[in-house]
């Protein structure tokens, strides 16, 4: 009751507002007002082969699925869904959005038989500057609809590399190729592994996260992204 009524003062005083449009939420609603979830842009990609995030990954790298949950458009409101993840400190916000993201994995039984979820890492630099990797927060959210366990400290960032938001195709996947190696391939080995991002785009660093894990003895790759960039 006294937690209760703090959160209802703190509401009265200190209102919450929706990441996407700005409205004061109700007690009821998380992070993102009711008609703005009603409005988001779900791609509907998990249950679906050959589809569009599949295809990017073609004649690359062996993927066996993959799948996005939101398509993203410039200064629409998934781009402000992350920017509140990545730059705002809204940890609570990536795990909101990963829990959406793992029930239409468990929905679609094309990933059943993934043994576990693989955040792409950060570089220790960029961990430092910005206190917490967004996509393990995604994969923290996934993980409470998708009973899967989280292999944080394997696939690992060996070069700091650049921003990826305004390079060309090619410079984003010369800015990440060959950036990822395992710590030890023993853990990966035999396993199917759901490497985890917050936003899609080319593919690049997937692809070279993906090449990497498949270093490991039979290991197997598939892919999750919070939103889907590409054309």
């Amino acid at each position: 009751m006294k937690i209760k009524l703090i959160n209802d003062l703190r509401g009265i005083f200190f209102p919450d507002s929706c990441v996407c449009c700005g409205d004061t939420l109700l007690s009821s609603e998380n992070q993102i007002c009711t008609d703005c979830v009603l409005g988001l842009p779900f791609t509907d990609f998990s249950p679906v082969k050959e589809n569009p995030v599949e295809k990017i990954f073609w004649g690359k790298v062996q993927i066996e699925a993959a799948t996005a949950l939101l398509s993203f458009s410039k200064k629409g409101s998934v781009q402000r869904i992350l920017h509140s993840i990545k730059y705002k400190d809204n940890k609570e916000l990536g795990v909101y959005m990963g829990r959406q993201l793992g029930t239409a994995l468990a929905e679609s039984h094309r990933f059943d038989d993934v043994d576990c979820l693989v955040p792409v890492p950060l570089h220790p630099k960029k961990l430092k500057k910005r206190g917490y990797n967004q996509s393990e927060m995604i994969a923290r959210g996934i993980a409470q609809k998708f009973d899967k366990p989280i292999v944080a400290n394997v696939l690992i960032r060996t070069e700091f590399t650049q921003t990826q938001t305004k390079k060309s195709r090619f410079s984003r996947w010369e800015n990440v190729s060959e950036k990822f190696a395992l710590a030890e391939t023993d853990t990966f080995a035999g396993k199917h592994i759901l490497l985890v991002d917050d936003v899609i785009t080319t593919g690049a660093t997937l692809e070279s996260c993906a090449r990497a894990v498949l270093q490991a003895q039979d290991a197997k790759v598939s892919v999750a992204g919070l939103a889907f960039a590409g054309h």
